[in-house]
């Protein structure tokens, strides 16, 4: 008869798979990729530098950078039979949503491309498949976003990095290198993040063999969640909520007496400050303004306050507090903010589908029944 182990709520601290990706060390305040630390490379180097090192194991020379960079480029041009159909999913609904209209395309993409199971495709194949997906993603999003809008979707360019031709694709404008510089840091700070919701649900569905798109797109589903992916838009609506710094204390107040969740604060992980959200207010600081001045104070006052609320609980700013700021103030509309988080984040589930190819047992863990007993079996 088979063990049956009883696991905490959630699969907390519930150890499931070996990784050579990275992980989050929540108790001391940093997390790393493959054998860097995840914040020293967003500060110094690129997305596509540290999109090479998650999916080959090392950071690039300069010749292999430059390799990849032009392999990287066509892949970002959507096929024909899908650029057709982006108008109707951009239409689709009375509210915009950015990463179910990227569910449909990269489902369409899948078909039009002929991306097979993961179990019947070798290595390079795979890679080849997760490539595609990650290089034509954000050009899907910004497009669906341009034609809500009323506006042509734009051409990625090759002489733009991944971070400039982000905020050109979105925006219409080429970036200046202060703003391009502060999003591509955030894009490498939040590209993976351990066994997250998404990217373990990416993992579950690349253990049953499917195809690299089905994996990607159960991840979109379980970030698209306000409390997974969908907060920096919230946590920035929080601040426009509260309006002046006067209000601040009495705002914290009433949502934790209503039960309510303050976006933007707390992490199921880090129990001191996310290093994350450190290194977004040190850039939001050095851009400036009125915005940054409010949230820092914002900030500081609900830390104050949810300590003395919630003794013990070391509730402080997480990644999409600062994270909105920081796109907000380098022009990217808030309907984007999720989205440009999954165009980071597409990378880590990509290399975790990946990694998980190569095991080829399925996840396939047991619920404990709790519900009315069965009648006996009819004689």
């Amino acid at each position: 008869m088979s063990t049956v182990i009883n696991v905490p709520p959630g699969l907390r601290n519930v150890v499931v798979t070996e990784t050579t990706l990275g992980d989050v060390r929540g108790d001391e305040g940093f997390y790393h990729y493959r054998q860097y630390s995840a914040i020293d490379l967003a500060k110094s180097k690129t997305l596509e530098d540290v999109w090479y090192l998650m999916f080959e194991g090392h950071l690039p020379t300069d010749a292999e950078r430059d390799r990849f960079i032009a392999e990287v480029a066509p892949l970002r041009v959507l096929p024909d039979e899908v650029s057709a159909v982006l108008p109707a999913i951009a239409a689709a609904g009375d509210k915009f949503n950015p990463l179910a209209g990227l569910r449909t395309a990269l489902s369409l993409l899948a078909a039009v491309r002929g991306l097979k199971p993961l179990w019947d495709i070798d290595p390079a194949h795979r890679k080849a498949d997760a490539m595609l997906v990650c290089a034509v993603t954000p050009t899907i999003l910004a497009a669906l976003y341009r034609l809500r809008e009323g506006q042509q979707p734009l051409q990625p360019r090759a002489d733009l990095s991944a971070a400039a031709n982000w905020l050109y694709l979105v925006t219409g404008t080429e970036p200046n290198a202060v703003h391009a510089t502060a999003i591509e840091h955030y894009l490498v700070s939040t590209l993976d993040h351990g066994f997250n919701a998404s990217t373990f649900t990416a993992r579950v569905i690349a253990s049953t063999g499917a195809d690299v798109v089905s994996a990607v797109a159960g991840a979109i589903g379980a970030f698209s969640g306000p409390l997974h992916g969908g907060a920096p838009d919230r946590a920035l609506a929080s601040l426009d909520e509260i309006g002046t710094p006067d209000r601040i204390d009495a705002w914290v107040r009433e949502k934790v007496s209503a039960g309510d969740r303050i976006m933007g604060f707390g992490h199921a992980v880090y129990r001191t400050e996310d290093p994350r959200s450190l290194m977004l207010r040190d850039i939001a600081r050095g851009i400036g303004g009125d915005l940054v001045d409010f949230a820092t104070t914002v900030e500081q006052r609900i830390v104050d306050v949810l300590a003395e609320l919630k003794p013990g609980r070391n509730l402080y700013a997480n990644v999409e507090f600062y994270a909105g700021v920081v796109m907000e103030l380098c022009g990217i509309p808030r309907a984007m903010f999720t989205p440009t988080f999954a165009v980071s984040r597409i990378i880590g589930w990509s290399a975790n589908i990946l990694e998980q190819a190569q095991d080829p047992k399925i996840i396939r863990p047991i619920a404990t029944y709790v519900g009315p007993q069965p009648p006996a079996p009819i004689a």
